[in-house]
């Protein structure tokens, strides 16, 4: 008989953590030895003594904290590794580049941790694969029926479009700085927009690191030391929080955009004075959180974070069981 995941697998304060191996997936505070699923900052932390993980994600954790752990081992996807008594390999999530699904085996049994994920197509990433487990691990960041995004392209089409209706203006759009920044300029240059897209400068240093990588995003510069009447009709791209402090003061008549699956909620934007509110997310819509559900066959499910109750009551519906881990340290970022 396969051992159940509870026998092997707690959830503690800190986060998941696998017994058999001595290793906790994503913990919410520094440990001994983790293996980290991406690199933004409420999944990767500083500290931990040994890190598992992508090249891509091991880079993006050293870049944005001075170093990924103590000790890093790298690992592709689909290679296996023993730790302790479980089998562990990582496949594509989707979600930034290097992101992966965690995948543990141990007893006769399989636990797929999936950190952040989406499930449509994306130039700066490998795409999410469903991986048959009998216990699936998922997150619900947009679980709710409401949350359906378009089509991406079909955003960046009416961003475009306004850039020919305002010429006059410089397109100031609030991206996070690591994937959805990428993913905007790799979405604005696959629908022909050739031009230099200029950045923030807290932009430039993983977009580098993206191109060292080998994700081609084309012209760059830094707008900072333009001159004003230069950015006229050009597409600028900073971080959230930027889009209304005095940074953007210098740019000619600013038209603010915001890409964020957050934008489907209209208050949201008019709270922050969005003007063009792009739907654009790097987390599955609900529509792709219960289709995630079927593609692995999971009987179990584990909701992590996020609308945590809706989904759990879907897939009890969908006749698994389910329920809430209450993960704390995962946050909601307007931009995600």
């Amino acid at each position: 008989m396969a051992a159940a995941p509870e026998s092997w697998i707690d959830v503690r304060p800190e986060g998941i953590y696998v017994r058999p191996g001595g290793f906790h997936v994503d913990p919410a505070r520094a440990v001994d030895r983790a293996v980290i699923t991406h690199g933004h900052a409420d999944h990767a932390r500083p500290g931990h003594g040994a890190v598992l993980a992508t090249t891509q994600t091991l880079r993006i954790m050293a870049a944005r904290m001075g170093q990924a752990g103590a000790a890093t081992q790298a690992l592709a996807y689909g290679e296996r590794v023993q730790i302790g008594d479980v089998t562990v390999w990582l496949s594509p999530a989707g979600h930034v580049l290097g992101s992966a699904q965690v995948v543990l085996e141990y007893g006769g049994s399989r636990v797929v941790v999936s950190g952040d994920y989406k499930r449509r197509s994306d130039p700066t990433c490998a795409e999410f694969q469903p991986v048959t487990c009998d216990v699936f691990v998922t997150e619900a960041t947009f679980g709710l029926p409401v949350f359906k995004h378009p089509p991406a392209e079909v955003e960046i089409g009416r961003l475009l479009r306004s850039l020919q209706l305002f010429p006059d203006r410089a397109h100031l759009v609030g991206v996070y700085a690591l994937g959805k920044c990428q993913r905007v300029i790799a979405l604005l240059r696959r629908a022909g927009h050739d031009r230099p897209i200029y950045l923030h400068g807290a932009l430039q240093g993983l977009c580098a690191l993206y191109e060292e990588l080998g994700v081609p995003l084309g012209p760059l510069l830094p707008a900072m030391g333009m001159a004003k009447a230069d950015l006229q009709g050009e597409i600028v791209l900073c971080p959230p929080s930027a889009l209304a402090d005095r940074w953007s003061r210098r740019l000619p008549d600013p038209l603010i955009v915001a890409a964020s699956g957050w934008m489907r909620v209209r208050q949201r934007a008019k709270q922050r004075g969005v003007e063009l509110p792009l739907v654009i997310s790097d987390h599955a819509d609900w529509t792709e959180l219960l289709q995630t559900m079927e593609d692995t066959g999971a009987p179990e499910i584990w909701v992590t974070h996020g609308r945590e109750e809706a989904l759990v009551f879907a897939a009890l519906q969908q006749g698994r069981r389910a329920r809430a881990l209450a993960m704390v340290g995962r946050e909601e970022d307007e931009a995600e």
